[in-house]
């Protein structure tokens, strides 16, 4: 058995062949998905600004071995942002994904000052 390791991936696309009906939707809805929703999950956050209207990211959290590395996460992430946007009925292309392995991430911390 391998190790599972967990990442968080960012997929940025860009909106495109947008519905008349699906761009008032994501007008209508664009508070509930601001920087204040910026989550990662399993699910996925949907994150974008309304003016104008023309990119979003998604943030996940894959949990995969960690023999797969990065680009499976990646790839993950990628399929799961593609699904649930078609769910939702929106065009976009140019989808590009950021990920980080939190299992490798080195944190640096700062020694307590001396009083």
């Amino acid at each position: 058995m391998s190790d599972q390791h967990t990442y968080r991936v960012i997929v940025r696309g860009t909106w495109d062949g947008l519905t008349e009906q699906a761009r008032r939707r994501l007008l209508d809805e664009a508070a509930e998905h601001g920087l204040a929703s910026m989550r990662f999950s399993e699910e996925g956050s949907l994150t974008y600004e309304p003016a104008p209207l023309k990119h979003f990211s998604m943030r996940y959290v894959v949990v995969s071995d960690a023999a797969d590395g990065e680009e499976m996460a990646g790839a993950i992430a990628e399929d799961r942002a593609q699904t649930r946007l078609r769910e939702l009925g929106y065009g976009f292309r140019a989808l590009k994904c950021t990920v980080t392995d939190l299992d490798t991430m080195k944190i640096n911390v700062k020694p307590a000052s001396r009083r």
